[in-house]
This record gives structure tokens, C-alpha cells and sequence, in this order.
């Protein structure tokens, strides 16, 4: 089944301004555009899933197949970056996004409360107010996914699943109490390491590390994982795992209760 889903089902990358911010989208199935597809063949529901921190969409793409396969490809499966997390390569061409008319500055775009924002502005401008919606969040997606229920509830989402969800007292966490002190009292001193260590690098030696380090996971990928040694976009992921040490702390039980129909949880 692996073999058939890697030769039979196509995954179509697209880099957006989405918040005047470079974003990448992978779309699994045939549509690209759903807001211009008026055939009878439109689906009525998409499948929309919010990564973890990072979020690098290209890691999902086996997730992002096995979900088109095994919902007998009826309905399209897409996958959004995290703002600052995903950069087009030179020759890749970002495309203009369709005029947003409730539109409003997303402030802090690269912290966790834009990276709401930053979700429901793309379903605004690339998604159909009647079409329903899977939501899928990974980690620190699933705190996005209740937070976007919440500030928007006319979403029209008919399920929401939390993998691996971290909505909670994450500072507190055993990898947290580690994490906390780097990501929030000395992220400029990770940045400075980042730049140094990784700006002045050449790409055949990224391009090496990279495939040493998809051959020791056994993992193939037919996207650039260049952004992983991208400094701008570690330094973002750095910023955004402070905020989420910080924010993260206490679950939100009354949006939970209010939405828990929609609710499927996988625990850790």
C-alpha cells in the first residue's frame, strides 16, 4: 500500500502571501482551487490540518496520502505552514491570494496568537464559507485548532482531532522545564548560533545532511527540506515555542465542553 500511495497520489505545493507572510501549502487531490471549481464534482468538505512547532508541512506528506487513500479520495487533504516557517525557493512563484474583506493587520504574526490569525485569514481567502471542514491539529496545532474555534464558532467544522496534543502546562512538562529557559531567557543566543553556524554553510552540505538524516529515519521527501537550516525560519520556531511555554498553561475546559461533539483525542 506504501508503494501505490507514493506513485499514485500527486501533492501539489503552493507558496501564498497569506498575512503578507510567505506561506506553503501542500494539497493532496485534485483541487487546487476551491473557490473557482463550479463543477458538480466539488467536494463539500475539506480535510485541513495545522502542524506542530516547527511547522514544516513537507514532514506530513505521508500523513497527507494515507488520509486521501483512505478516504477513498473524495474529499482534498491540505496542509498549512506556520507563518516564517516555510520560505519559497528563488524559482518558486508565490501566488497573490484572492482580497480579504474582513482583512485586518495580524499583529505579531510569528507568535501563537498570529498564528491563529494567521489560519483563519487563509480559510477566509481559500476556502468556501459552506464547504465543511475536518480540522487535524499535531502538538501545538491543537491548541490552534480550539483557539480558532473559539474565536470564530461559525466555522463550519463538523470534527476536530487532537494528535498528540499539547494544550496545556507545557512549561511544566520534563521537556518543558528543559525547553523553557532556551526558547524564553536565551532564544537570542539560539538565534546567534543558528546564524553563524548555519548562514555561511553551502548548500551541498545541507543538501548532505539532509539526506543523511531522511536515510537514518527511512523517510523519502519530494519537497525541499532546505528551510530546516534556514535561520530566519529557526529563529521564528524559536519564538513561537517561547509563546507557547508562556501561553500554554491552562486548558480551556469551557471551549472543549462547548465543542467536545467535534472532538476526537489522541492522548500522549
Amino acid at each position: 500500500m506504501d508503494s501505490e500511495i507514493k506513485e499514485e497520489i500527486p501533492v501539489h505545493e503552493e507558496f501564498i502571501l497569506c498575512g503578507g507572510v510567505e506561506t506553503q501549502v501542500l494539497k493532496c487531490g485534485p483541487w487546487t482551487d476551491l473557490f473557482n471549481d463550479q463543477s458538480v464534482n466539488r467536494p463539500k468538505l475539506l480535510i485541513f490540518i495545522i502542524p506542530g512547532n516547527p511547522g514544516i508541512s513537507v514532514f506530513y506528506v505521508p500523513f497527507l496520502k494515507a488520509l486521501y487513500s483512505l478516504t477513498n479520495r473524495r474529499f482534498p487533504v491540505w496542509i498549512i505552514s506556520h507563518a516564517g516557517h516555510a520560505l519559497a525557493p528563488k524559482d518558486k512563484k508565490i501566488l497573490t491570494t484572492l482580497a480579504d474583506p474582513n482583512a485586518q493587520e495580524i499583529k505579531d504574526i510569528y507568535g501563537l496568537c498570529g498564528q491563529i490569525e494567521h489560519k483563519l485569514a487563509f480559510l477566509r481567502t481559500h476556502v468556501p464559507k459552506e464547504m465543511k471542514l475536518v480540522l487535524i491539529g499535531h502538538s501545538i496545532g491543537c491548541y490552534i485548532s480550539l483557539q480558532m474555534l473559539k474565536r470564530t464558532p461559525e466555522l463550519p467544522v463538523i470534527r476536530s482531532f487532537l494528535l498528540f496534543p499539547t494544550i496545556e502546562r507545557m512549561s511544566e512538562s520534563p521537556n518543558g522545564r528543559i525547553a523553557t529557559p532556551l526558547l524564553c531567557w536565551f532564544r537570542y543566543a539560539v538565534y546567534a548560533i543558528s546564524y553563524l553556524l548555519f548562514k555561511p554553510c553551502p548548500e551541498k552540505i545541507k543538501s548532505l545532511f539532509i539526506r543523511m538524516g531522511l536515510q537514518a529515519m527511512n523517510l523519502e521527501c519530494e519537497f525541499s527540506l532546505m528551510n530546516v537550516f534556514e535561520p530566519f525560519c529557526q529563529a521564528n520556531a524559536v519564538y513561537l515555542g517561547g509563546q507557547e511555554m508562556m501561553e500554554v498553561v491552562k486548558r480551556d475546559d469551557e471551549t472543549i465542553k462547548e465543542h467536545l461533539s467535534k472532538k476526537t483525542q489522541e492522548e500522549k
